[in-house]
């Protein structure tokens, strides 16, 4: 069972979904320390408006089956779904009734890293995907901003252990980003699962 009652956003468009507590904290501990170790992080080049840099963190890509994942002229090859990822896999579906066939992680090694302004809404993932992104580590301001009504925005403190889930037309209404910070915090480990056919 969830721990915490979950908060629905009521955003316009949207089907937003905060749980704070969904793992609870000695859980979210272990679970932080296996994940930055087993996991093979890497580096990858983005290019973005036609300039490539190095992309402000790092990545790894898992599924249960062999369909790559491509985003910003990046393209990911699979890793086996196992371990610590995989328990974590299995609680979410448990929990929220949802098959995820997949896993962005992605580790912001410090407040210089970052994610800028997109949504998740590569042809891959269909029409109104369905994202669950669990947080470990550092906590993270998660802003949101409608794309057409400018005057629609929010953030919200993503939690140690907590599972954020969009759907509905999330991503075709709403971009969201992780902005930089000039706090001197630590490491911080995103897990977004996804629905890739």
């Amino acid at each position: 069972m969830l721990f915490e009652s979950p908060i629905n956003l009521n955003l316009k468009d949207a089907e937003v979904t905060y749980y704070p507590n969904f793992i609870n904290i000695n859980e979210a501990d272990n679970h932080f320390s296996s994940l930055l170790d087993q996991i093979d992080w890497k580096q990858d080049t983005i290019t973005v408006y036609g300039k490539t840099y190095l992309q402000p963190r790092l990545t790894a890509f898992y599924a249960t089956n062999k369909n790559n994942y491509k985003y910003s002229n990046i393209v990911m090859q699979p890793n086996i779904f196992e371990g610590v990822l995989l328990d974590i896999k299995n609680k979410i579906e448990t929990e929220l009734k949802i098959k995820f066939t997949s896993c962005l992680a992605n580790l912001y090694r410090d407040g210089n890293d970052s994610n800028g302004w997109h949504a998740d809404n590569e042809k891959e993932l269909g029409e109104n995907p369905i994202i669950a992104s669990v947080s470990l580590g550092v906590e993270r301001v998660f802003h949101m901003k409608h794309k057409t009504d400018k005057t629609l925005k929010t953030k919200l403190i993503l939690q140690h252990g907590s599972l954020l889930l969009m759907q509905g037309e999330t991503q075709t209404n709403w971009l969201h980003h992780i902005p930089k910070t000039k706090r001197n915090i630590g490491k911080r480990i995103n897990l977004t699962f996804r629905i890739i056919a």
